[in-house]
């Protein structure tokens, strides 16, 4: 699978991930959003909400926190829905861009999730 997405643009200045590892997260969500997203739906233009697989929840979680840890524009949060569990993104209005980004990225690497 090839992703199109590059960091370099659409990184807000306020990441504090190092530039040379962003690549590497950019990578490590491709391959979470191909094995554990199910469905993706744009909730709001600050928001997204990825419908996970059974059992991808812990390994949501920390992803999350360590986004949320260099970029803490990002707010995750999880609910349970049945056997599933829905991971909820949400940003601020001035980072619609970055989670616009983050919409191509799940339906790049997982385009059955689209909803």
């Amino acid at each position: 699978m090839r992703i199109d997405i590059e960091p370099a643009g659409w990184v807000p200045d306020s990441c504090t991930l190092p530039t040379a590892e962003q690549p590497f997260r950019v990578a490590e969500f491709a391959a979470f959003f191909a094995e554990s997203v199910q469905a993706a739906t744009r909730t709001a233009p600050t928001g997204l909400e990825l419908v996970l697989v059974g059992g991808a929840e812990p390994a949501a979680r920390d992803l999350a926190a360590r986004e949320s840890g260099c970029c803490s524009f990002f707010t995750f949060t999880f609910t349970e829905c049945g056997p599933e569990s829905v991971m909820h993104i949400d940003v601020p209005g001035a980072y619609v861009d970055v989670l616009d980004t983050f919409e191509r990225l799940v339906a790049q690497a997982n385009p059955a999730s689209a909803g």
